[in-house]
């Protein structure tokens, strides 16, 4: 989505606002397509002082799936964005300036990608989630498995001192 900003270009204090939604359906993460919901975008673009400013909010609701216990949740996400626009840039090293092809930013797709590098690379239903039982994969979050836990084997032999140190008292 291409945002002509010419009208604020050269008048300081003028503010232009957008707001938009963005498909990224088609975008897969670890196997899944977790963005089934339209991400909303909403922003502005303020000139102060000759400088243009770009900043957004993406959002939208996530399909996810606890990396820890594997259940399936709805997840808020949120990802700010800002940057400067300028028609011509002095320092190509600097990632926070966006260069404007004829008074224009195409706004559609900083959005996407600050939306795709914004997403978590571990997912949790919660930050207390206990995950599953490695033996019997039971979900930790409902209670204790009937598992038998055994103990470290490097450790049998001061298991076996404290047993035998138990019986003799």
């Amino acid at each position: 989505m291409l945002f002509d900003v010419k009208p604020i270009l050269h008048a300081p204090g003028k503010h232009l606002t957008f707001q938009f939604d963005l498909d990224l359906s088609d975008m897969e993460f670890a196997g899944r397509h977790p963005i089934s919901r339209p991400v909303t975008v909403e922003g502005e673009v303020r000139n102060s002082a000759d400088v243009l400013k770009l900043s957004f909010t993406a959002r939208s609701c996530l399909d996810a799936v606890c990396d820890r216990c594997g259940k399936a949740f709805l997840q808020d996400k949120e990802v700010p964005f800002s940057c400067i626009l300028a028609e011509e840039v002095q320092n190509e090293d600097n990632d926070e300036i966006v260069l404007l092809t004829e008074g224009k930013v195409d706004l559609g797709e900083l959005s996407r990608t600050a939306f795709i590098l914004g997403m978590d690379t571990k997912t949790l239903c919660s930050e207390d989630c206990k995950g599953l039982c490695p033996r019997c994969g039971a979900d930790l979050n409902l209670g204790p498995c009937s598992c038998k836990k055994e103990g470290d084997p490097r450790l049998a032999v001061l298991a076996k001192l404290l047993e035998n140190n138990d019986h003799k008292e």
